[in-house]
């Protein structure tokens, strides 16, 4: 055994010592997802153990904690404890590749959600949203609300990540073709994070002046950017999000956001638990590899669309 895999091995041990006894009668599957610091994976999170639940198994919940090493620890000592299946949205896309590609080849089933991890042969199914006609619906709804053109700032999710690279490239998509109507004045990542959306849209007011829309690739953002617009008075400014978060649904209904994009994360986490218990009991194989469920913009008119209505108070 070579130092770096005696440390990888002494980190999945050591993760062991948190997972809790389990019925030995019972499948187990490690849930993880990247950070329960965003809302999104909190709900996420939370319909993976309602649905292994309702499938009669255990569940190791994962909080990746953004951190791709910590993810990738927690794989390894799901490995090491040989779950039955592993459900995972990964942090990074290429940082989790090799931990995933190492589980596969142990045997453990692995199913995605919500980030696509390509290269790696043999994982058993993706469950996520169409991220990229995310953007495109998305862009196309400012579009729609400017038919005489508009100045806009964009901001861009975290780099690496599924989602955001997609959601970026259905923007794109929209826009490009129509930049003498459509220009976007700032673009910059502020990492999905609301904090972050707070001051670079602060920097890029300072910059270049109020836009007419501001583009977000999720709802933490889209509300950093509200807060940003609000403290300069710009009450008028077109904002849109992406994850109809409750808390951005709310700002929907207020007026505070034009829209949000729904992209039915309850949904992707349910049916990947399915599709890895079903394989996991007698090796039933999905009936797609890829399921990509189309999001939806909502605004005013269509709040009963949002998956999380409930929830908005």
């Amino acid at each position: 055994m070579n130092r770096r895999e005696f440390l990888l091995s002494s980190v999945a041990a050591g993760a062991l010592v948190a997972v809790p006894a389990f019925a030995q009668d019972k499948l187990t599957v490690l849930g993880s997802v990247p950070s329960l610091s965003f809302p999104f994976f909190v709900h996420m999170l939370n319909q993976i153990k309602v649905e292994a639940e309702a499938q009669g198994v255990n569940l190791i919940e994962s909080d990746g904690q953004n951190s791709a090493p910590k993810q990738t620890a927690d794989i390894e000592a799901a490995i090491v404890q040989k779950v039955n299946a592993i459900v995972i949205s990964p942090l990074d896309v290429n940082a989790l590749a090799p931990a995933i590609e190492q589980a596969v080849q142990a045997g453990v089933p692995v199913v995605t959600i919500d980030r696509r991890v390509d290269g790696v042969e043999g994982i058993l199914a993706h469950v996520g949203a169409d991220n990229v006609k995310g953007g495109e619906a998305e862009a196309q709804a400012m579009v729609d609300a400017f038919p005489n053109g508009a100045k806009i700032f964009h901001l861009q999710g975290q780099p690496g990540a599924g989602p955001a690279i997609d959601r970026n490239k259905g923007v794109h998509n929209i826009l490009d073709p129509l930049k003498d109507k459509y220009q976007i004045i700032f673009e910059q990542t502020a990492n999905f994070a609301r904090a972050e959306a707070l001051s670079v849209t602060e920097a890029g007011l300072a910059a270049n002046g109020k836009p007419d829309a501001i583009v977000c690739a999720n709802d933490d953002m889209a509300l950093g950017a509200v807060e940003a617009c609000a403290a300069r008075g710009f009450n008028d400014v077109k904002i849109y999000g992406f994850d109809a978060l409750p808390e951005a649904i709310v700002a929907v209904r207020d007026g505070k956001l034009a829209g949000t994009v729904e992209q039915f994360p309850g949904e992707q986490s349910r049916t990947a638990v399915r599709i890895a218990v079903a394989y996991a009991k007698d090796k039933t194989e999905p009936k797609e590899k890829l399921v990509l469920l189309t999001p939806v913009v909502i605004g005013k008119d269509n709040l009963d669309k949002a998956e999380r209505i409930g929830e908005a108070k």
